[in-house]
């Protein structure tokens, strides 16, 4: 036995010390100190030796056993050494060469308009509220005085779910869900944007999903000059302080007496030209006083409190200040667009 470990140590020398890779070396560990290798072998035939020569054969196995593993892993270290001097030198980087540019993302344009919004709105003490897109009938229209059958429903065609949910056509249901938990015992003055759907033909215009933002404020004594107030500071703000701006009557049912807002046209001035039609203004948002209908609905005496409400589109806030033609810019993800109004 002595003479068979002898032979099995300089068979496992030679082959490890002509073994060019990894898995070579880890073939020969297997077929010489596995638990089926030769090795083992001649420790099982053990028993067959006496008491005198057993522990002279163990010892000189383990001998062996040490001595192959030890120069398996010497080879081992040297193979993985090639290989990884080989990677590197195959990986050389030239650190002259320029870097390869990253594009970095932004916010998108109407993003960034409505977290200016936003923050236009916070700095005057409103607070900002959210709420379903998936609506029920009832706050997307009864609770705005807009009861079944109402003519104006028609001018919001609704995709509806089921009779009594849809898609909500505007964000003022958020207006009135607040009202509804404050039960007509707190002022109210908060800001609700957010995404709103109505069945219409996409356009350079127009748009099935488009964003909103809208605006209230319910307690004593609030007056129409606290409305034009506030949406003077706001044109200001967000278009300049050379801006002017005019209310002219309009109808809302929700509002009374309701307004709409127009701003002096930045192009010309207010001078007329072809951005504005020839009348130097331009319709940016409506408004109003706070129908009694719904302030009694949603809790408010209508002889306490009084309220102004307003509603205003992103999009075309955001073509007018930055002279976008066509809304649908907005969400066909051209990078070439939005490249534009990224900022660094």
């Amino acid at each position: 036995m002595k003479e068979r470990l002898q032979e099995l140590k300089e068979e496992a020398l030679a082959k490890a010390e002509q073994a060019e890779t990894l898995s070579e070396l880890q073939e020969i560990r297997v077929a010489y100190l596995g638990k089926k290798g030769p090795i083992t072998e001649v420790l099982r035939g053990m028993g067959k030796l006496s008491k005198e020569e057993r522990p002279v054969i163990g010892e000189l196995a383990n001998r062996v056993r040490e001595s192959i593993a030890d120069v398996l892993d010497t080879k081992k270290e040297t193979l993985e050494a090639k290989q990884l001097e080989a990677k590197l030198e195959k990986e050389t980087i030239d650190v002259t060469l320029p870097g390869r540019p990253v594009n970095v993302g932004g916010p998108h344009l109407l993003t960034s308009i409505v977290e200016e919004i936003e923050d236009l709105f916070i700095g005057m003490g409103f607070e900002v509220r959210e709420g379903p897109e998936v609506e029920t009938d009832y706050f997307n229209f009864e609770a705005l005085n807009l009861p079944k059958g109402h003519p104006a429903r028609d001018m919001q065609d609704s995709f509806y779910i089921t009779e009594e949910l849809l898609m909500r056509t505007h964000t003022s249901p958020v207006q009135a869900r607040t009202m509804g938990k404050y039960d007509g015992k707190k002022p109210v003055k908060m800001i609700c944007p957010g995404k709103v759907y109505r069945r219409d033909t996409d356009d350079a215009t127009h748009s099935h999903q488009f964003t909103q933002v809208e605006g209230l404020y319910v307690d004593k004594n609030v007056q129409m000059s606290d409305l034009k107030g506030v949406l003077n500071r706001f044109a200001k703000q967000m278009f300049g302080e050379e801006r002017e701006i005019r209310l002219r009557p309009s109808f809302f049912p929700f509002t009374e007496p309701s307004v709409e807002m127009d701003i002096s046209c930045k192009v010309c001035n207010g001078e007329g030209c072809s951005v504005c039609k020839g009348t130097g203004w331009i319709e940016i948002l409506g408004g109003g006083m706070v129908h009694p209908r719904v302030l009694e609905m949603a809790g408010y005496d209508p002889k306490e409190y009084t309220g102004f409400a307003f509603g205003m589109g992103p999009e075309r806030i955001a073509m007018l200040k930055y002279g976008v033609d066509d809304i649908r810019h907005f969400y066909t993800n051209d990078i070439r667009f939005l490249k534009q109004y990224h900022k660094a």
